[in-house]
């Protein structure tokens, strides 16, 4: 592709390619209603702890999109050529797998400082999270059977970006977690398994010939089109049952995204096959953030509204 024979070897933009920043609201967008939730519920907030909480989960979404890029490359899935999703950075030899996988360990070793800070906060619980959760990232693209080539990608992002994700982020800044909390990291981690989703059904042709057995590959497209339904369409039925349990109107406000998440179910169905999914993936990450957004706001106006 032209856009990607300008990228020039070890340059700042390779390293992008790698750490794939569009990526990023998976990791904010759980850090934000975990937050917002414990803070509507306590209505106290530590600002240096939901920092340093924010800076580990960014750092463990750089550490699983380096080992995506670098796995991959080793394990040589782009050998058949047929690939059409987002390059890879050491596939194309803009990085060397061995830079990549100095930058995976420094990048383990910040989010191993943060998570030491964040003991001060909740004891050693909180090392053991960060310790499932660099785990998770690691084996997601590693070691001899990697998640991404089994069925339950899309259920390991659910839990570690939606449920440990939000409750983790409200209990380490209050102590404690409430319903609605539990509830939103549902609806988080449903979107962001979707977002997972489109990658699997858009390369679902590639992964049968390199051997991976997805879900998409597992339960075909008929399945795969079933899946992302489910997980975009679920955060929208939680949404009231949230709304009446911390008895707040305003937390309703995410609905106003169903329009434009029936779309986009919408166009996923008719994408033609190929890169044109790419898209389809960036907008279902823009949706996550603006559910979260939404959702967040919903949350703080109902508390302002309750004085």
């Amino acid at each position: 592709m032209n856009s990607t024979r300008a990228v020039r070897t070890g340059s700042l933009q390779a390293w992008s390619v790698a750490v794939r920043p569009r990526t990023l609201p998976v990791a904010v967008s759980p850090v934000l209603v975990g937050a917002t939730l414990g803070f509507d519920r306590t209505g106290a907030i530590d600002m240096l702890a939901a920092l340093l909480v924010l800076g580990a989960a960014l750092l463990m979404q750089v550490i699983t999109n380096m080992q995506n890029d670098v796995g991959y490359t080793v394990r040589g899935g782009e050998s058949t050529g047929t690939r059409t999703g987002l390059p890879r950075a050491t596939a194309n030899g803009w990085l060397s797998v061995r830079h990549v996988r100095a930058g995976i360990v420094v990048a383990a070793v910040l989010a191993a400082a943060l998570g030491v800070g964040l003991v001060a906060y909740r004891g050693w619980p909180v090392l053991a999270i960060g310790a499932a959760s660099l785990v998770a990232a690691l084996a997601y693209m590693g070691g001899p059977k990697p998640i991404a080539y089994t069925p339950f990608g899309e259920l390991t992002v659910f839990i570690f970006f939606g449920l440990i994700a939000v409750v983790g982020t409200d209990w380490v800044l209050t102590g404690s977690f409430g319903l609605v909390t539990l509830l939103a990291s549902i609806a988080l981690g449903s979107v962001a398994a979707a977002a997972l989703a489109v990658n699997n059904h858009r390369d679902i042709a590639h992964d049968r010939l390199v051997g991976r057995r997805t879900f998409a590959v597992t339960f075909g497209e008929s399945g795969s089109v079933a899946l992302y339904t489910l997980l975009l369409l679920l955060p929208f039925a939680l949404v009231p049952l949230m709304a009446l349990l911390a008895q707040s109107a305003t937390m309703l406000l995410p609905l106003l995204l169903l329009p434009a998440t029936l779309q986009l179910r919408g166009d996923f169905v008719r994408c033609p096959r190929g890169i044109a999914f790419n898209e389809i993936l960036f907008r279902t990450f823009r949706l996550e953030l603006w559910f979260a957004a939404l959702l967040s706001a919903g949350a703080l106006l109902g508390t302002m509204i309750a004085r």
